[in-house]
């Protein structure tokens, strides 16, 4: 089976067991806005009521994984209360199909996976990455906090006390240096090579017995998870209202540093 279909900057195609969605913003470098959400969602939710499919791609452009939320739709939110819960229950929907997802699910980055883009990434199986990769939990330069399940995520990965390091810093890594904090799963000189041979050590594997191991313990996780998520929605909408998040926007626009005064 073979097939491809294009969604609201979202790219699907599926060859054989493997269905590869590809994020296609890359004049915004896959910035995530409202329709984008929106169509990852809709397309995971096809590919999942596909029969055959095993692995599931999750990748961006050549120069971008996922630069995380947009900026300028933040911008143009501004204090629509409404439409905030709006974009975070969709948010929260996408981590909870992509991490829910009954195959075996790759993020394939190249560039920056940052923010939100790297919650994303987080919320898959495995994370491959090539050398010139990107990764940043970066909210705190706009004074907000992690979403997408970062908290989640990161505290299973890494546990809480690095976690917090890594959130309060919002430092960017490099793929080596994610890879060595136990971040990320691989480091690839060859994106696409490493990808290929990737999938096919999974294809030659008992691949349903993977996926059910991978299902139980998604299904046990879930509660925390969706409390996580809960958590992270409304705290957002507190971050949103500071002036440190105003502030963090302006400086990200004006592309100065932000003057943060803890308020």
């Amino acid at each position: 089976m073979a097939f491809n279909f294009v969604t609201d900057n979202v790219d699907v195609s599926v060859n054989g067991r493997v269905a590869t969605v590809k994020m296609n913003r890359p004049e915004a470098l896959n910035a995530l806005n409202k329709e984008m959400i929106k169509g990852l969602i809709s397309s995971l939710k096809e590919i999942s009521e596909s029969d055959g499919i095993d692995i599931l791609v999750l990748t961006g452009t050549e120069k971008a994984f996922s630069a995380g939320g947009d900026i300028k739709a933040m911008l143009v939110l501004g204090d629509d209360e409404q439409e905030f819960y709006s974009i975070m229950d969709c948010i929260n929907e996408l981590v909870i199909t992509l991490y829910n997802f009954p195959a075996i699910t790759i993020s394939a980055v190249s560039g920056p996976a940052s923010g939100l883009g790297f919650s994303l990434a987080l919320a898959t199986d495995y994370i491959l990455a090539r050398e010139d990769a990107k990764l940043a939990m970066n909210f705190i330069g706009i004074g907000l906090i992690p979403d997408g399940g970062a908290h989640f995520f990161l505290a299973k990965m890494i546990g809480e006390s690095m976690a917090k390091q890594l959130v309060w810093e919002g430092k960017t890594l490099n793929a080596h240096e994610a890879y060595t904090q136990g971040l990320i799963h691989e480091v690839a000189s060859d994106l696409d090579t490493a990808l290929t041979e990737k999938i096919h050590s999974y294809l030659k594997k008992p691949v349903q017995a993977m996926i059910k191991t991978k299902l139980i313990l998604a299904e046990l996780n879930r509660p925390k998870l969706l409390k996580v998520l809960e958590l992270e929605k409304y705290a957002q909408r507190k971050m949103s209202e500071t002036k440190d998040h105003r502030e963090g926007i302006k400086a990200f626009v004006e592309k100065r540093a932000p003057k943060f005064t803890g308020r």
